[in-house]
């Protein structure tokens, strides 16, 4: 048995390649494999490190590699199917960081959206990165909107990079904080990963993508999960836009702890456990009404509250 890292995923084929070494073939899931993670509508995500079997000595189209067992995750990033259904989602697997592109306009951001991204990534134990795109749009349009957005997310504890993918701002930054592991590069559709991915890397063309589609045709390229190799070091994983995201397997009663403004004061709270909604003595409700957490942010809980009913 050899090992490989999964570097793109379109349904039932794959490509693997040895990393750090870049040499994608192709691949396909023993069946027995897509039944022991029935969980979630994905066995095999891309980041993920499997072991493989091959008929001849190199693998092709018509001899594909033979994925035999999917090996332990250090982490990875999951999310509850858009129909609001128990299904589940694996976005990828086995990540240095997340890199959350949002914009504030064009399209409209949406708090709750990003919050959900935000605890997922606290919950299974990946870095977090905002990535504020298309400031060469607010910069004159909306300042006191980025100094707020900056505010409540750096308040929490996150690193906010402002960047546009048109004028070059932030791209730099961007490009070292990407140089080495994995990044998963995710947001909603329209925020611009993809002129992002462009601009840490001419070379790649994440929208008809940089890997042979010769065994993967017919395959509806916008649902393809995909891996690349930075000319500059690293490997960033693209993801389609996400419409929707919802939590999994995660009690209400633990919500809290994976905001980290919420986490550094809910030890003062008069009671334990402590929901932060009705009960007195609360110090994350005080905290909110003396402005050290953001109502906004709070608003956002609240709503994964009153989400985590639907499941149940």
């Amino acid at each position: 048995m050899m090992e490989a890292t999964v570097v793109k995923n379109a349904g039932s084929h794959f490509l693997l390649s040895e990393l750090p070494h870049w040499a994608p073939f192709p691949a396909v899931l023993r069946g027995k494999v897509r039944l022991e993670k029935s969980g979630a509508t994905n066995p095999v995500a891309v980041g993920d490190r499997v072991s493989y079997s091959m008929e001849g000595p190199v693998a092709d189209e018509l001899h594909p590699a033979v994925i035999t067992e999917v090996l332990p995750r250090s982490n990875y990033i999951i999310r509850r199917s858009t129909n609001l259904s128990r299904q589940s989602h694996v976005i990828a697997a086995n990540l240095d960081r997340a890199l959350l592109v949002v914009t504030l306009y064009f399209p409209e951001i949406k708090l709750p959206f990003l919050d959900r991204l935000l605890v997922t990534c606290e919950v299974y134990g990946v870095k977090a990165v905002i990535a504020l795109n298309k400031m060469d749009l607010y910069r004159e349009l909306a300042p006191e909107q980025v100094e707020e957005f900056c505010r409540i997310y750096r308040g929490a504890g996150y690193q906010v990079i402002e960047c546009s993918a048109r004028t070059g701002e932030g791209i730099d930054e961007l490009r070292s904080l990407c140089s080495s592991g994995t990044t998963l590069i995710s947001g909603e559709s329209g925020v611009g990963k993809s002129s992002i991915i462009k601009a840490l890397d001419p070379s790649l063309n994440p929208k008809t993508g940089s890997i042979s589609e010769a065994h993967l045709q017919g395959k509806h390229t916008t649902s393809l999960y995909e891996m690349y190799p930075l000319s500059g070091g690293g490997f960033i994983i693209d993801t389609p836009g996400l419409r929707g995201f919802g939590l999994v397997d995660l009690e209400k009663e633990e919500i809290s702890k994976y905001f980290p403004e919420m986490l550094r004061v809910a030890d003062n709270c008069r009671f334990v456990p402590c929901t932060h909604t009705h009960e007195p003595g609360c110090a994350v409700k005080a905290a909110v009404d003396s402005g050290l957490i953001s109502p906004e942010r709070y608003n956002s809980y609240l709503g994964m509250l009153e989400e985590d009913k639907k499941f149940r």
